[in-house]
């Protein structure tokens, strides 16, 4: 499955200071790892996002948002929201929020 590089490209530009961040393809996409935590991805033209149970619902009620899916298993703590619903404001707010989520992860 190819991914929405220009998505891809979005995020690069905003984690580009970020000390920690890697990106790795994976998934069929590209995911983009801090401190060895999967954050966030592209998988074709959405964001994956890691945002933990505790949010999923409020999550979920948001424009774009559906569960993450991989195969027939729903991935828990995890988002799609769709690319059309990803203006500048809403990248942002979904990349901070997987990053406070992984932050608090231990490092890999």
């Amino acid at each position: 499955m190819a991914y929405d590089e220009v998505l891809a490209e979005r995020i690069r530009d905003r984690l580009a200071d970020v000390p920690g961040v890697a990106e790795q393809k994976m998934f069929g996409g590209l995911a983009f790892l801090t401190s060895g935590n999967l954050a966030v991805g592209v998988r074709g033209d959405d964001l994956m996002a890691r945002i933990g149970e505790a949010g999923t619902a409020a999550a979920l009620a948001m424009p774009g948002v559906r569960p993450c899916e991989m195969g027939s298993r729903t991935m828990r703590g995890w988002i799609l929201v769709d690319g059309e619903a990803l203006d500048d404001e809403a990248l942002d707010t979904w990349l901070a929020t997987a990053r406070a989520f992984v932050a608090d992860l231990p490092p890999k």
